[in-house]
């Protein structure tokens, strides 16, 4: 089935968006433009379902008088910040090794991010092509950043169903460091999840964008593709929700609202 979208351009902006409409075609979304001269919050409020927005932002995502896009420049001052022992995903993911990580589940791409200014080298892999368009814009935006030009050559964005990703890599007879997982809750899923969904945006978005029953962004099946793919398997779950798939995670890294899971291979390894 194919996702149609209409898309407001403000005034300005009008070739950046036929470029976006060009792209987002090939990714098999059909996008209608429509001219505006502003674009502000009543305005959105007043469109019924999702709706792209271009403007002197860039490519965003709204519903219900809110947007969304990855906004990896706006993310400088937390990472500024970070470091490898005071952010629990560094930890997790051993970014003090420089660690070849595959985001399955790339979502706003924040963490793989995060990963990659500490040192990593990060492949996101996002399925859904309004998703995967945001994030190369993101990452065109941020390579245009004197601050994280750099960070960017360690970043690539795949768009390809996580899945059959990870499959490809082992049929290859592709190694790893790390696969990252960090599945969404289905509507109506872990009382936590459903908490903070109510409260940011981006996930009240994300919902509407993607399929009612979650199944392409749960995980369970990417875990056992995973184990056999890296070394380490890093599993980001709410604080108090179920372990993925009923597994057991050999150690687990506990912050105030979110834990990560860790699942170890030793036998995968890379040699240094």
């Amino acid at each position: 089935m194919v996702m149609r979208l209409d898309c407001w351009v403000q005034t300005g902006f009008e070739q950046q968006a036929m470029v976006y409409q060009q792209q987002l075609l090939e990714l098999g979304v059909l996008v209608d433009l429509h001219y505006v001269e502003t674009i502000n919050t009543k305005q959105l409020k007043q469109h019924d379902g999702l709706l792209l927005v271009v403007n002197a932002e860039g490519l965003s995502l709204a519903a219900n008088g809110m947007r969304m896009q990855p906004d990896w420049v706006g993310q400088l001052a937390r990472l500024k910040r970070a470091n490898h022992k005071n952010e629990l995903l560094a930890r997790a993911c051993q970014t003090e090794r420089q660690p070849v990580v595959i985001d399955a589940t790339a979502g706003l791409g924040h963490d793989g991010l995060l990963l990659a200014v500490l040192g990593a080298h990060v492949v996101l892999v996002e399925r859904h092509p309004v998703l995967f368009a945001l994030l190369t814009d993101a990452h065109h935006t941020a390579s245009q950043s004197a601050e994280l030009a750099t960070v960017m050559q360690r970043i690539s964005v795949v768009h390809d169903d996580s899945s059959r990703y990870l499959a490809s890599q082992l049929q290859a007879n592709k190694r790893v460091d790390v696969v990252y997982l960090d599945p969404m809750f289905p509507k109506g899923g872990h009382k936590q999840a459903k908490k903070q969904a109510q409260v940011k945006k981006e996930m009240q978005i994300l919902h509407q964008l993607l399929p009612d029953n979650g199944t392409m962004d749960l995980g369970e099946y990417l875990l056992p593709l995973a184990c056999q793919l890296a070394a380490r398997v890093i599993v980001k779950r709410p604080r108090h929700a179920p372990t993925l798939d009923a597994s057991i995670p050999q150690h687990q890294w506990t912050g105030d609202a979110c834990r990560f899971d860790g699942y170890f291979q030793p036998e995968l390894q890379l040699k240094n």
